[in-house]
């Protein structure tokens, strides 16, 4: 069997395609970059909309299929930017309709969960989920993929993009503030906001902001400990959440997953409490259409089915409210 993935929450338009094996056959993206500022999603949807038919076509190559040889078409149903999510919907639903074949909407964030666990073989890990529009712990249990820890405003990666852009740095800001902190030592105390399970980024970013126009600080030092306040946020609920589930595995995913200090924070955690870090690696970490593909199966797999009337985007689509029934 061989499933069609389009992913178009955001800036990336990616389109993969797997087989029942698991085997990611091709999996062609491309990343819509504003010129200043951040994402505009009527922007970055004319851009998904220009590059389509070259995603599509080059996804298929890369693959050696043709649109005939594909079984089923999954798309990113949600969560994501309205215009965006609407483009990948549209595509989905034109091929199932002319090629007659099954058409599935998944969980954007459940196919980031399922594509890294295919690909660092872990089993049933505490998972961090960190990217430009989400940040939450996550873990299996009763049926579901419970949310035990999120942002309570904007996330991480947001939050690290948005000063950025205050520091002059253009999209995405994520590398340049990481290459930046790697040339400071010198920690600035920062709001430090953790709340039970939940935590908030907005008054770290405003914080930061606020330094910096002071005059008071370099970029350097406050890139270092925006980077070293937020990360320990994150490693103390994600071992919290791991203390409290009694799992021995934690995985990162999501962009945020490229830094470097960050997964040097969760390694040693992990290795503190004589578990298991898994890093998925980067061609899957960020937004693709693989992901959306092989989650696509393992749902069609399991007996989920969908008309296309069933199909309508979902901008808030709750990671804990999809009925995990593959595993």
């Amino acid at each position: 069997m061989k499933i069609l993935g389009i992913e178009s929450t955001a800036h990336t338009l990616g389109i993969g395609v797997c087989d029942s094996e698991g085997n990611i056959l091709s999996n062609e993206r491309a990343m819509y970059i504003p010129k200043k500022g951040g994402i505009l999603p009527r922007a970055s949807a004319d851009f998904q909309v220009q590059k389509a038919a070259e995603v599509l076509g080059n996804s298929l190559k890369g693959a050696k299929l043709k649109l005939d040889d594909i079984d089923a078409f999954a798309f990113a149903q949600g969560p994501g930017l309205g215009p965006c999510l609407r483009i990948g919907a549209t595509i989905a639903r034109s091929l199932s309709l002319q090629y007659k074949k099954p058409i599935i909407g998944v969980n954007h964030c459940i196919a980031h969960i399922e594509i890294a666990k295919l690909s660092t073989k872990a089993v049933d890990p505490v998972v961090l989920y960190v990217s430009g529009g989400n940040t939450q712990v996550i873990a299996f249990s009763g049926g579901k993929y419970r949310v035990f820890g999120e942002t309570l405003d904007i996330s991480i990666g947001n939050a690290i993009d948005t000063f950025a852009r205050e520091l002059g740095l253009a999209h995405p800001g994520g590398p340049k503030v990481e290459k930046l902190a790697a040339q400071s030592s010198n920690y600035i105390k920062l709001p430090y906001t953790v709340k039970g399970m939940d935590m908030s980024f907005a008054g770290l970013m405003t914080e930061c902001k606020r330094k910096w126009h002071s005059g008071d600080h370099i970029k350097e030092d406050l890139c270092y400990s925006m980077q070293e306040t937020g990360f320990a946020m994150l490693t103390e609920v994600t071992e919290r959440a791991m203390a409290h589930t009694e799992k021995d595995e934690v995985m990162i995913t999501g962009g945020v997953a490229a830094n470097k200090r960050f997964c040097e924070m969760l390694g040693t955690m992990a290795k503190e409490r004589n578990a298991k870090f898994y890093k998925c690696p980067m061609i899957y970490a960020g937004d693709n259409g693989a992901m959306i593909a092989w989650l696509g199966y393992l749902m069609l797999n399991s007996g989920v089915k969908q008309k296309i009337n069933q199909t309508g985007i979902r901008q808030r689509f709750r990671t804990d409210s999809v009925d995990v029934t593959w595993l």
